[in-house]
């Protein structure tokens, strides 16, 4: 699989990742899953401390247990705060809590480092410079190697790429959601910053049984709008021998920004699918600027 250096720092990530929010409880599927995924080459593992309250981290610990560490780029979250008796979380961005939450992260993850630690959202109104302080004192101890940020609010990402010293920006970007190139990604390729594209089969819509998912709809496409683009996608995906899905995740790292893509997977057959992406050609100039056009005016046509 082709490896993407994530910015400037040391860590090779291969091109599709693993998402792992998606992967459930059942410990003995996931970790099958994930040695299914290290087995063809998917190197990038991200999880976070929130997914299946902390449940996700430890099966991600027991799948790596027998696997050589230094050949994982590891990455979880932190941000989101579990208030003891209390249903649901608090959003929590103070350097105390980032710096005792690493520890419950690293405790479940079965490891003395997390290659990137990334801050779970973020806001304008939190003590940015306590947090970014938590990062890099966390980079000193050698508790982590890079940190980065996951978010869609453009300002917050702005803030953190001129402030601090991430490597990457996790964010939902496909082709239906394609916010990113309209906001950060052409700073973020200025600044030498990878971005992290979640979502790139846009919650499955954008695979092959995605015709099924349609009802509820994605962000501004109806579902009528949905159901005129999903062929025309298809058509295209046939027309270069691959899935939609592989269309969808090449798409996403058409981008010079873009280092990896973390598509989620639910079951063996998703994963090499999405998976199989790596192997197909990268978009022509042509491809991608069709692909372009059939979103933009499918997306326009529903509010005429």
């Amino acid at each position: 699989m082709k490896q993407n250096r994530l910015s400037t720092s040391e860590l090779m990530v291969g091109e599709v990742g693993l998402g792992c929010m998606s992967l459930g409880t059942d410990q003995r599927l996931a970790i099958s899953m994930i040695h299914a995924a290290i087995e063809r080459g998917v190197n990038f593992i991200d999880t976070a401390d929130l997914y299946d309250e902390g449940r996700n981290e430890e099966i991600i610990g027991a799948a790596l247990r027998d696997r050589r560490r230094e050949e994982i780029v590891l990455a979880t979250k932190v941000g989101n705060r579990r208030m003891p008796g209390q249903e649901g979380w608090v959003w929590d961005a103070s350097k105390a809590y980032i710096l005792e939450a690493v520890k419950g992260s690293l405790k479940r993850l079965g490891t003395d480092y997390i290659d990137l630690y990334q801050l779970h959202g973020g806001t304008l109104d939190d003590p940015i410079d306590e947090t970014i302080e938590a990062f890099e004192q966390l980079k000193r101890e050698g508790v982590i190697r890079y940190y980065g940020i996951s978010s869609i609010r453009p300002n917050v990402i702005r803030t953190y790429a001129s402030r601090s010293s991430i490597v990457s920006v996790m964010s939902q970007y496909s082709l239906l959601d394609r916010r990113p190139e309209e906001t950060v990604l052409a700073q973020l390729a200025d600044d030498s910053i990878s971005l992290i594209a979640r979502g790139p089969v846009a919650k499955g819509i954008l695979s092959s049984g995605g015709q099924q998912r349609l009802e509820k709809g994605y962000l501004d496409y109806g579902k009528e709008s949905l159901a005129a683009l999903h062929p025309r996608l298809q058509e295209v995906a046939e027309a270069r021998g691959c899935s939609l899905s592989q269309l969808a995740i090449r798409y996403a790292l058409s981008h010079p920004a873009v280092a990896v893509t973390i598509p989620g997977a639910s079951s063996l057959h998703q994963l090499l699918d999405n998976i199989e992406a790596a192997a197909a050609d990268p978009l022509t100039e042509s491809e991608v600027a069709l692909l372009r056009q059939l979103t933009r005016l499918n997306r326009y046509e529903q509010h005429r």
